[in-house]
């Protein structure tokens, strides 16, 4: 007797061919049955008459780990409620593994407050032990952050590494891509590791291709940076023959729109000169990311605690400001999300800040950040391009993700705004851009949130319906699917997600959510 059977969906297997009516049948967390059947007996029926069947959403972009909500809210209900089966974390540079030294802790530091946090392994092998034992609300995987090694290594010091150094970070990444890590991954926008040279990434990243890992890059600049940066993430790609995934792809500001354009161009060509080169997006024109960002690069070198003596430095002062009034940011765009430690500035903008205090806007900067200790996250509203949200949908080379973490409705009592896509990413292009607006095809959108990802990351036995698959299965009303999450309140699950199943198990039924927790800790082979 078969443990679920879908019966009369309109199966879309995530390899981009056309929909077709079928049954599937799932047997001990294996898609046993893929056709029409007379097959009547089992455990529970799910009628999917007029609905989408597809593989679970894998999202490759991932921070529920660096938020740490993996192990708060183990239940990750915004993204189960979206879809999404599988997430990969230690994306942007930092993985919670393996901890080299107080420098690899500080590297978490820019995305959450871990005062009270105990962390209890060291290797990637001993993390993988940890999560082993906990429940988990869908499957996980981990990348290897760059600077969760090199800051573990010679913590803030502002030096060139030595070629001793790269070796033992070298030696790191293949000890922890052999217990199981998926890929490498940088964040070269942020302070400490924007001192790493192409040729260091290089000599790391040549590494994955013995372990047929991938590489994902958060690319040093967004705006005026952002060609060059491509340019040097295809360079690396191109030396080392290793798969490479820019992460949220974006020119930031209208100033840069239009080289948007231009670096899908660069991949584009990339990718017909053999260098496997892709990118994800987030749909949404607004990003999320730490505050300190808006500061010149000199005053973030060598960690938070450099910093907050810079920015405390009177006679330093007048020359940050001038830098940043140069910069001609948009404060009345900027709002605070998260600030644990000031709580009042949560849901304010910047020039509200400002203005209160009858300061600048940069002055309001430096005191929240040093009021905050340097743990403040922002939205910048409406600096991305709706036309090239679309632009990138459209491209074969991108793969939707979130960027964010995963967190639930009650979330909403700390009274911290998250950003919308942590709860309405997937819904969003499917409501939005496939059904609405028709920027591309119902079966070319399910490519980009399953198969295409799963390849990526090296997932052979996810991201496709297919007998003898692992059962992560969506089933979706193509008519009724939207995100309801907005910045207003982002606490709103989406719409039109009717049953999703982890691993063969039930995970939401009619819309709900059962309370099992069928998630697995997922470990490169």
């Amino acid at each position: 007797m078969l443990d679920i059977l879908i019966k009369n969906g309109t199966v879309i297997d995530g390899t981009g061919s056309k929909g077709f009516i079928a049954d599937i049948g799932i047997e001990k967390g294996l898609i046993t049955i893929l056709e029409k059947s007379d097959k009547t007996k089992s455990a529970e029926t799910i009628d999917a008459l007029g609905k989408i069947v597809c593989p679970g959403f894998i999202d490759i972009q991932d921070h529920s780990d660096n938020f740490w909500t993996i192990f708060t809210l183990p239940r990750m209900d915004s993204k189960v409620m979206d879809g999404v089966t599988t997430i990969i974390g230690g994306n942007c540079g930092t993985s919670l593994a393996p901890i080299l030294g107080e420098g690899s802790v500080e590297s978490m530091r820019k995305w959450v407050d871990i005062g009270n946090v105990y962390i209890n392994w060291d290797r990637m092998s001993s993390f993988f032990s940890e999560l082993y034992k906990k429940e988990l609300g869908l499957n996980f995987g981990t990348l290897v952050g760059h600077e969760t090694l090199r800051r573990g290594l010679m913590g803030d010091q502002v030096r060139k590494i030595s070629e001793e150094e790269i070796q033992m970070i070298g030696r790191m990444l293949s000890e922890s891509l052999d217990a199981g890590a998926f890929g490498f991954s940088t964040g070269l926008v942020f302070s400490h590791a924007r001192m790493a040279t192409i040729e260091e990434i290089r000599n790391i990243v040549q590494i994955l291709k013995e372990n047929n890992s991938f590489y994902a890059s958060h690319i040093r600049g967004e705006s005026e940076e952002l060609l060059p940066s491509i340019n040097e993430t295809i360079q690396i790609g191109r030396r080392t023959g290793v798969p490479i995934q820019i992460s949220h792809l974006k020119a930031v500001g209208e100033k840069y729109w239009s080289d948007m354009q231009k670096a899908i161009e660069m991949i584009n060509i990339a990718n017909e000169e053999g260098v496997d080169i892709s990118f994800d997006i987030y749909p949404y024109d607004t990003t999320g990311s730490v505050l300190y960002i808006l500061l010149p690069d000199w005053v973030s070198q060598g960690g938070r605690k450099e910093m907050i003596l810079r920015l405390k430095n009177v006679d330093l002062r007048d020359k940050i400001i001038k830098e940043m009034r140069e910069m001609n940011y948009n404060y009345n765009n900027i709002t605070v999300s998260i600030c644990p430690r000031l709580k009042e500035a949560v849901g304010r903008k910047i020039t509200d800040l400002a203005s209160s205090q009858e300061i600048s806007p940069e002055e309001a900067i430096i005191e929240l950040l040093i009021s905050a200790n340097g743990h403040v996250v922002v939205f910048n509203r409406e600096i991305l391009s709706e036309d090239n949200i679309r632009l990138a949908l459209q491209s074969p080379y991108s793969i939707v993700s979130s960027a964010d973490a995963a967190y639930n409705v009650e979330y909403a009592r700390t009274g911290e705004f998250v950003h919308p896509r942590c709860f309405g990413t997937f819904s969003r292009v499917l409501g939005r851009y496939v059904r609405e607006q028709k920027v591309l095809s119902l079966e070319s959108a399910i490519q980009k949130m399953t198969f295409a990802p799963a390849k990526k990351i090296g997932l052979k036995d996810r991201g496709i319906l297919k007998k003898g698959f692992l059962a992560d299965v969506v089933v979706f009303d193509e008519n009724e699917i939207i995100d309801k999450a907005n910045f207003e309140n982002p606490y709103q699950y989406s719409q039109g997600i009717e049953h999703v199943i982890i691993n063969g198990k039930v995970v939401v039924k009619n819309g709900k959510h059962t309370g099992e927790l069928a998630g697995k800790v997922l470990r490169h082979k």
